[in-house]
């Protein structure tokens, strides 16, 4: 059982509803979420195994729509998949060497240093589409590892770091970009999941009910960034991180 009302309890629903929706699209749903649950007090290893339950929901809709769709091909990406098994349940594993209190200071940081990284202006867009570029299984078991790593120990941000890397190393249009992105992070949380759930790290009756939310707000949010593309996803991406980015900054302030 939750230590939550029931109205409470819908409310965060609402907000991983948005989450889901906007994670499917363009990545960076736990810069919704993981503010949400701060907020509401929810002790902060706890937090990150319940945010894994409700993110391995809308991350598994959002992965399988992408692959049934054939925008993302499992088999291409076996060096990455492995590395973000490996990185993902180490990175979960390590935050039981950590207090409840270092982990209170880092949330908010690692919250807010994702989103100005992810919204600083870049040099030149990254969208460099080349169908017949393949990346190394080196670069990507690289990546799957490092960023698999970051997802399992705090993870806010993770599905935009995997579209960023996909778009600008891995050469792939935005679409296909958030097909990998979509598959990974579904990998990284069910392993760090698996790991949350063995320390007893997780609010079931929360994390459930912000799973199914998520889940609805994905399979929305993946059906209109295949639809829609670019012209969608561009958009949604900045919008969302600019307005997390003036939450935390005004939250700061105000404390």
């Amino acid at each position: 059982m939750s230590a939550f009302d029931p109205e409470l309890i819908a409310l965060l629903a609402g907000v991983a509803f948005t989450a889901g929706f906007v994670d499917a699209i363009a990545g960076g749903g736990g810069l919704l979420t993981v503010p949400a649950l701060l907020s509401v007090g929810v002790p902060p290893h706890v937090l990150l195994g319940t945010n894994k339950l409700s993110s391995t929901f809308g991350s598994a809709t959002a992965a399988f729509t992408f692959v049934r769709k054939g925008l993302f091909q499992p088999r291409l990406w076996q060096a990455a998949t492995a590395s973000v098994v490996v990185g993902s349940t180490a990175g979960a594993l390590i935050t039981r060497l950590f207090s409840a209190a270092a982990l209170k200071a880092i949330l908010p940081l690692a919250v807010l240093g994702a989103s100005l990284y992810l919204v600083w202006p870049r040099r030149k867009p990254a969208t460099r589409h080349e169908p017949g570029f393949r990346p190394s299984r080196r670069a990507k078991a690289v990546a799957g590892g490092a960023i698999g790593f970051y997802d399992g120990f705090i993870g806010p941000g993770t599905g935009a770091f995997w579209m960023a890397v996909a778009l600008k190393y891995f050469r792939q249009d935005i679409v296909h970009a958030a097909g990998t992105a979509r598959f990974m992070n579904f990998v990284s949380n069910a392993c760090a999941l698996a790991a949350f759930v063995a320390l007893g790290q997780v609010d079931w009756a929360l994390g459930l009910s912000m799973g199914l939310a998520l889940m609805v707000g994905a399979w929305l949010g993946a059906h209109s960034a295949i639809r829609f593309g670019s012209p969608l996803i561009r958009p949604m991406f900045i919008a969302v991180v600019l307005a997390m980015v003036a939450r935390l900054l005004w939250q700061q302030l105000a404390g």
